[in-house]
């Protein structure tokens, strides 16, 4: 393990951090809160000459989005961040990122989508973006932010992946409250990241590395019909299907270094869990002290709090939760129309086919940034072990802490 250097970092600050130890070639700027300190600290390191990055301040998160495509389509790494309105006006280019197999990395301060007007936290605008391509990662801490802000580049440069990376974490909750966070030198972070490679395709002029390249020309993003499209998209699904063992892989190589160890999903208390909770984000950290409450009241429940939500790791959630009897889901997004939020939908998919399947019960919790005390996430817990009683949930779909 290398040695660590302790700093007191909010979770804004330690994105820079962490990003100003990568150096990359490229940071495209707008701000939004509560993201803007991500940028304005990194702005910081450029013009005290601690990083060789050109710090690119664009107009719109659209334009910031494609200064990042254009940079990664010739060779550079690149970042950016942003938040809820400023995530939607980059939609179109997400896509495009994702399409062309570009690694970027963009952190994103999760923050409620307009309107009305609200800057706090929910995950409305990263679950939005769920279905874009991105590998989505969601932190619990300022620690976990700034390590995945590391890990993130290898995760999206691995040669069996090759897609850009969403660095997600709570608006203000952790964007603005400073906490203690181990960080790496320089050099061991350079070291980890190591060169980007990339992958060799057939050219005009023969092998090439795939970015623009002026001595060996190829072409990207091109006019794809119905031809070749469907085909292109099949190799982002294999790309996606090959970061469930790549980001494994990844996790464990930066624990030799770090000696924090990362994983799909962390479980807390299953082993004999009757019932249990499962969620994104800093949340967790409260639904973990409220199971250990429970706890010593003799109470078997239990909590998954899920790290990567994209891709979807849908068999370790089905070997996880296989002899949990209930399961209740914390969702920070609504989803208009649709049975239940993102998260409850897609674990309610992945044990339609299963015999031994939970019960499973959604609660829609925390948008615009309504707290969630401990007493909340007990009703929660007390609910689903009444529904472990009856066998059956009579109402799939509940409402955590809403006034009505």
């Amino acid at each position: 393990m290398r040695r660590q250097k302790l700093l007191g970092l909010n979770g804004d600050e330690a994105a820079a951090y962490a990003i100003k130890q990568v150096n990359p070639d490229v940071v495209a700027a707008y701000p939004i809160t509560p993201q803007t300190i991500i940028v304005e600290r990194f702005s910081e390191y450029v013009a005290d000459g601690l990083v060789d990055t050109e710090f690119v301040a664009v107009e719109s998160e659209h334009s910031a989005m494609s200064c990042c495509i254009g940079a990664a389509a010739a060779g550079a790494r690149a970042f950016t961040a942003t938040a809820a309105n400023g995530l939607a006006l980059m939609w179109e280019m997400l896509y495009i990122a994702a399409s062309l197999r570009l690694p970027i990395v963009m952190a994103v301060a999760n923050r409620a989508m307009s309107a009305p007007i609200n800057i706090h936290n929910d995950h409305s605008d990263s679950m939005g973006a769920r279905d874009s391509g991105w590998i989505q990662i969601y932190c619990e801490n300022s620690q976990e932010v700034y390590d995945t802000c590391i890990e993130a580049w290898r995760i999206g440069e691995h040669l069996d992946v090759q897609l850009p990376v969403m660095v997600c974490l709570d608006g203000f909750t952790l964007s603005h409250t400073m906490e203690n966070v181990l960080t790496l030198s320089d050099e061991a972070v350079r070291d980890f990241i190591g060169e980007r490679p990339y992958i060799k395709v057939e050219g005009h002029l023969g092998e090439a590395e795939f970015r623009l390249d002026p001595e060996k020309p190829l072409t990207m993003g091109p006019l794809d019909l119905y031809d070749f499209y469907f085909e292109h998209k099949m190799h982002q699904v294999e790309a996606m299907k090959r970061a469930l063992k790549a980001i494994p892989e990844i996790d464990e190589e930066y624990a030799e270094i770090s000696g924090r160890e990362y994983r799909l999903l962390h479980p807390y208390m299953m082993e004999d869990a009757e019932v249990a909770l499962i969620g994104l984000g800093s949340t967790m950290g409260t639904v973990r002290y409220v199971v250990d409450r429970m706890r010593k009241r003799g109470l078997k429940v239990g909590m998954v709090r899920m790290r990567v939500f994209r891709p979807f790791p849908t068999e370790e959630l089905q070997k996880l939760l296989k002899d949990v009897e209930v399961v209740g889901v914390l969702d920070k997004a609504m989803s208009f129309g649709a049975p239940g939020g993102p998260l409850y939908e897609e674990l309610r998919t992945i044990f339609y086919d299963v015999d031994e399947n939970p019960i499973i019960v959604d609660y829609i919790y925390g948008l615009g940034g309504r707290d969630t005390p401990p007493h909340l996430i007990e009703e929660a817990y007390e609910e689903l072990l009444e529904v472990k009683r009856r066998g059956e949930a009579v109402e799939k779909l509940r409402f955590l802490g809403v006034r009505m």
